[in-house]
């Protein structure tokens, strides 16, 4: 029988006795710190996201702001030029 490569698969006995030989444990730790450093990168991605999300509101309204500024401008403009 052919695994998934198409190696020959393993008896599943002998994958059994492996795990018992800390095998299993090994790659369960390894695992675990792949995962961990994942956690790590997207807590810091979230970190980066939630601040740019912060920017880009204050930059919102920021520009809503001038936005208004400036039709109030051009609202006054006519009056202003009247003598």
């Amino acid at each position: 029988m052919s695994g998934p490569n198409g190696d020959l698969g393993m008896p599943v006995e002998a994958e059994a006795e492996g795990e018992e030989d800390g095998f299993g444990e090994a790659e369960y730790a390894a695992i675990n710190s792949m995962l961990d450093q994942i956690n790590s990168c997207l807590d810091h991605l979230e970190e980066k996201n939630d601040h740019l999300h912060a920017r880009l509101q204050e930059l919102l309204e920021s520009n809503r702001q001038t936005r208004l500024e400036f039709q109030q401008q051009l609202g006054e403009a006519p009056s202003d030029a009247s003598p």
